[in-house]
């Protein structure tokens, strides 16, 4: 019933429909398009947490020239 060649189909067209179907599909299927896609991309987005750096990259240069300002005292 879904053999290799039918999943591959199938496959390429919901492909084709989550990435593109809302610039030429009519009105009701082009706004599932586009809700399909953005909820995919929600999810997709979520399940990677948001990457803080451990130590500032910057602080060693931010010091160097705090220090070699002129008029600086310390």
């Amino acid at each position: 019933m879904l053999n290799k060649g039918n999943f591959s189909i199938l496959l390429i067209l919901v492909l084709v429909f989550i990435g593109f179907g809302d610039s030429f599909l009519p009105k009701p299927l082009s706004y599932a398009s586009l809700q399909t896609r953005t909820t995919m991309n929600s999810i997709i987005v979520s399940l990677f947490p948001v990457w803080q750096p451990k130590v500032n990259p910057n602080r060693r240069t931010e010091e160097a020239i705090k220090q070699a300002k002129p008029g600086n005292t310390e």
